[in-house]
């Protein structure tokens, strides 16, 4: 895996209009959600070993967005031809597995990562009452390898910033990600956490 970094949008920048099918067959909007105190959009899959690695993490973010009033999205836009660990019928074993209360929808023909300009997984956008974005960032400074203590620090912080002020959260620091080969995604320095490249 080569390192990049995710690509970063201007906070302030609107919540995408999108619709997407769960692994259970439902369909998903955030317009459904309007009355939320905010939005999680995470771009993931399974096969990606960042995402193994905080699958954990993930799990209790869903469950605390959910008692938070904040409606939180799992979104695979991997060509799962080409990685058959992405397929919906491993998306729902993940789920299952995982205990991810949250949404997993698929993005088949990735149209909706390339409206929030998503390149990694995992990639995170958090999202205000009034559907801004206030933080496009890191999960927190844990990689595979690097012995820091997954806690979603970094995340955290920033969602109770925005619960408590409808102001833009700062970003942290650079992050790397890793890249498949063969992936269309491309990529620039940013904020972001990073991950494997989106396939397609």
């Amino acid at each position: 895996m080569v390192n990049t970094a995710s690509q970063m949008i201007d906070l302030g920048t609107p919540l995408p209009t999108f619709s997407l099918p769960d692994v259970l067959g439902g369909m998903h909007s955030p317009a459904a959600s309007a009355d939320s105190k905010g939005t999680l959009v995470v771009f993931m899959c399974n096969h990606c070993p960042f995402v193994k690695y905080i699958r954990e993490e993930l799990a209790k973010l869903g469950r605390d967005c959910a008692s938070l009033g904040v409606a939180m999205y799992g979104i695979n836009a991997n060509d799962f031809a080409q990685y058959p660990d992405d397929s919906p019928a491993r998306m729902k074993e993940e789920s299952i597995l995982s205990g991810y209360v949250f949404p997993y929808l698929l993005d088949e023909d990735q149209s909706v990562a390339k409206l929030f300009r998503a390149a990694c997984t995992p990639d995170f956008f958090l999202y205000d009452a009034a559907g801004k974005l206030t933080y496009r960032g890191q999960l927190d400074g844990s990689r595979p390898g690097n012995d820091v203590v997954v806690t979603g620090e970094d995340l955290r912080a920033a969602m109770r910033r925005s619960s408590r002020a409808s102001r833009p959260a700062r970003t942290p620091s650079r992050a790397l990600a890793a890249t498949s080969s063969g992936s269309r995604a491309t990529s620039r320095p940013g904020s972001g956490r990073g991950g494997e490249a989106i396939a397609g």
